[in-house]
């Protein structure tokens, strides 16, 4: 049987990740994305590329303020996930989220952790004038990108 997978990102750099589960054999069942947000000088409503993505392939799109919320928390529970992959979502989830699947949730982090932990770690690399980079996969904790790699 396959595992439930909820796939949670917002930006370009999460759209990769996510057309790799999609060709995976686990069943994304959701996906979790910012909300709409108005770009450009004419404020025009755009959607995530996480978003455009989801859709294409018929999958559910939930867009939280926040996962906070008994609500929110409730609602993700009702996908019975068995596991949470984050790329670039850009909510820290609660312990509440965090405790739900079975194998626990698991973070795309753009850099080579424990450096440039945090939101912009692709400039921060820049900024210091890194050589090398890549990828980290971590099992994720309470903490911000604290969890075992």
């Amino acid at each position: 049987m396959e595992a439930r997978i909820i796939f949670m990102g917002t930006p370009q750099f999460a759209v990769p990740i996510l057309e790799s589960l999609l060709h995976s054999p686990y069943q994304v069942v959701a996906v979790y994305t910012q909300p709409d947000k108005p770009v450009g000088r004419k404020k025009h409503l755009a959607s995530p590329p996480v978003k455009s993505l989801a859709i294409k392939h018929e999958i559910p799109v939930i867009q939280p303020n926040t996962l906070k919320s008994a609500e929110a928390v409730e609602e993700l529970a009702g996908f019975e996930p068995e596991l949470i992959v984050v790329a670039a979502f850009g909510h820290i989830l609660p312990p509440e989220v965090l405790s739900l699947p079975q194998f626990g949730c698991l973070n795309v982090h753009p850099s080579l952790l424990p450096r440039h932990r945090g939101s912009s770690p692709i400039a921060d690399a820049i900024l210091c004038g890194d050589q090398i980079t890549g990828v980290t996969i971590m099992l994720m904790d309470a903490g911000m990108d604290s969890g075992p790699i």
